[in-house]
């Protein structure tokens, strides 16, 4: 006997169309193209705004010109934008081909700035060209990327013998974290370490590599850590908790003026920020309380200014960036392409990681600014040119070619309502002539 089946819900055996909307969406060959497009259209504009919020006080003091910051930052938004479209519309031979150029232009970039760069802040890391500042360790990054996606896409079949995993890849990466270290720049040079190690594993390098290489890396970093003074105060002030226990004491030390001020003022605005912010332009460590409050430290503007909901934001941009690349990388059947897709995810995120873990507390500050939001027209232009390479490599994932021909173009959908609304004005006026005649 077979026993009574259970009755069937009305949920049951009917689709879900809000869920199966979004994961139709989610698993269309477009996601990674829609996701790294909107995201990044999101990042730059808050950027943009914030920038313009967090610089105005700052350069009113400097320039006489509430605007100074942001007109340069939207200039180069403005020049970035018509290079990532032609960057989205390169072949990929062509990217390959300019691997070797790439890495020797972003050398020679680091060679000048070893010899004739400006010193900010303790590094040098930046060309100063008329009334242009230039940073060349940015295309430095981008170079390398393309330069090691190129050599290890081409031994990808050999990649199991450690010997062609390091060579010429692990060289020409340490070649170019020499260059930055000369200006002392460690922050740079952590995030050019991120991004070798995610080209690497992305490429299907053994684990042993990460291994040995982990332990040497570690080893190079606690080595320049104890060797500057600075580095260790810093690691000081995040490991012990000493910059909450000097402003309760009545004479502030030079501790204090050195190292603590720009923490404790980043926390605090984002403490003050509360939920909700204290409103669009309305903060008030963008008033010479906070250094870098338009750069390394905007984070900590956004969450005065928008709260915690605006941080939630742009955490949740970075998030849905992260996923658009990741979808990238195991979506497209080209090694070339999973591997600087892979580079360029590292390089976004990890840098975005570093960044906002230093103004929260989490992470000690190195001086890295925030991807696509911090003020620096170098990083936004050569990051807007790497994302715009990835979203050329998100047009042509397999399927994607398909999904974007069947787009309904505008002129088709309005072709397609004209005739029907003619139509009807058609018969309206008909009719009415045949009323007119009776």
């Amino acid at each position: 006997m077979v026993a009574p089946s259970a009755p069937i819900g009305r949920d049951q055996g009917r689709a879900h169309p809000r869920r199966s909307a979004w994961s139709a969406r989610l698993e269309s060959p477009l996601a990674a193209y829609y996701l790294v497009l909107g995201s990044v259209t999101a990042l730059v504009a808050i950027g943009l705004v914030m920038v313009l919020s967090s610089s105005n006080i700052e350069a009113l003091r400097e320039s006489n010109n509430s605007y100074a910051v942001f007109s340069k930052q939207a200039v180069f938004a403005a020049i970035g934008l018509p290079l990532a479209w032609v960057a989205s519309r390169l072949p990929i031979a062509v990217w390959k081909r300019l691997a070797w150029p790439a890495l020797f232009v972003g050398a020679i970039g680091l060679v000048t700035v070893a010899v004739a760069g400006s010193t900010r802040n303790g590094n040098r890391n930046w060309l100063i060209i008329g009334p242009v500042t230039l940073q060349p360790s940015e295309a430095a990054k981008f170079a390398l990327i393309i330069w090691s996606a190129s050599v290890l896409s081409r031994k990808h079949a050999l990649l199991g013998r450690v010997s062609h995993v390091l060579v010429p890849v692990v060289p020409g990466a340490v070649l170019l974290l020499g260059l930055v270290m000369l200006g002392n720049d460690l922050g740079t040079a952590l995030i050019l370490v991120g991004i070798t190690a995610a080209l690497l594993f992305t490429a299907g390098a053994p684990l042993r590599v990460f291994l040995v290489g982990g332990l040497l890396g570690a080893g190079v970093i606690t080595l320049l850590v104890i060797t500057s003074p600075n580095r260790m105060s810093r690691i000081g002030v995040w490991t012990n908790g000493a910059c909450s226990r000097i402003t309760q004491a009545q004479n502030l030390p030079d501790l204090y003026w050195s190292t603590c001020w720009q923490p404790l003022h980043g926390r605090w605005g984002l403490a003050t920020g509360g939920w909700w912010g204290v409103g669009l332009g309305a903060g008030r460590e963008k008033w010479l309380w906070l250094p870098e409050a338009h750069n390394d430290y905007i984070f900590a503007v956004i969450g005065e200014e928008l709260g915690l909901a605006g941080t939630l934001v742009v955490l949740a941009l970075f998030a849905a960036l992260g996923v658009g690349l990741f979808r990238l990388v195991i979506a497209s059947d080209d090694t070339f392409v999973k591997i600087a897709t892979g580079g360029v995810l590292a390089w976004v995120l990890g840098q975005a990681i570093v960044n906002i873990g230093a103004v929260l507390g989490l992470l000690p500050v190195i001086g890295v600014p925030l991807p696509l939001v911090s003020s620096g027209g170098s990083a936004l232009v050569t990051m807007m040119v790497a994302l715009g390479m990835v979203l050329g490599f998100a047009r042509r994932v397999p399927g994607a070619p398909e999904a974007l021909a069947a787009r309904p173009r505008p002129a088709n959908r309005t072709a397609a309502v004209l005739p029907r609304g003619m139509a009807r004005m058609g018969r309206i006026t008909a009719d009415h002539r045949r009323g007119r005649r009776r």
